[in-house]
């Protein structure tokens, strides 16, 4: 197995988690136009697990698709981002979420936009046309909720700064991620954090919200397959099907 495959799959299990989680809002918005557009990023993000996880089991080698990557490994073998498992919470909780990781993902992918691996580069331009709506939207959302009544703009800022601990990870570069940047087929997470930064601080400037404070400690552990225990509760409910009706198929 490759680093590349590692790689790959990586970036399929950020974008499968979280489609995971945004699903559960399904008929449950504050708004029929916000339920639907919430699931509609859901229903972006797992067209792009697919694609991912298809060139992971293809790099891979041993004949598994992404149905079997996604619904037949266990939590520890998941090397998604923490903040991506998370519990939904309130709606803040989410758009928060959501914010923090889609500017995020917007540079990654523009960075992949350029890999060496032609099939990463095809796969990241298509990906990126759908993040750039998704980065448009959450960004709106939280100006307009932070700099909205009182209310919206008190359970935004604590949203923020609940979910800030989370972000440590976004940048923390391991073994693989160096790697990849030495072959040439990501961008360095640096770059990434520079961009990244300067996009979150605006917005949350125009947003009239505060920015968490630097050198907070920060939680990791999930690209290493050390996940929180809610990875766990939200793979029992997206495996059940194929755990207990195996090669099940309609």
């Amino acid at each position: 197995m490759t680093q590349k495959t590692d790689y790959v799959r990586r970036l399929g299990d950020n974008a499968l988690v979280l489609s995971q989680r945004l699903s559960e809002w399904c008929g449950k918005g504050p708004a029929l136009e916000e339920d639907m557009a919430l699931i509609n990023v859901s229903l972006d993000l797992i067209g792009q697990a697919r694609m991912w996880l298809s060139y992971a089991g293809e790099l891979e080698g041993q004949g598994r698709s992404e149905d079997q990557l996604a619904f037949l490994r266990d939590a520890h073998q998941f090397h998604n981002l923490l903040l991506v498992e998370l519990p939904n919470g309130s709606y803040a909780d989410t758009l928060a979420r959501q914010f923090l990781f889609d500017v995020w993902h917007y540079f990654v992918l523009e960075g992949l936009c350029e890999s060496s691996d032609a099939r990463i580069a095809e796969i990241a331009q298509k990906s990126l046309k759908e993040v750039t709506y998704h980065v448009r939207r959450s960004t709106d959302l939280i100006i307009r909720l932070g700099d909205g009544t009182e209310e919206s703009h008190r359970r935004m800022q604590e949203a923020i700064d609940a979910l800030w601990m989370y972000t440590g990870e976004l940048f923390t570069a391991d073994a693989l991620d160096e790697a990849m940047v030495q072959q040439g087929v990501a961008r360095s997470l640096q770059e990434v954090q520079q961009k990244w930064q300067q996009h979150v601080t605006d917005v949350l400037r125009q947003a009239t919200l505060q920015i968490p404070a630097a050198g907070l400690w920060m939680q990791s552990g999930g690209k290493a397959g050390r996940h929180t225990e809610h990875l766990g509760y939200l793979l029992a409910e997206m495996q059940f099907l194929q755990r207990t009706y195996p090669g099940a198929s309609w």
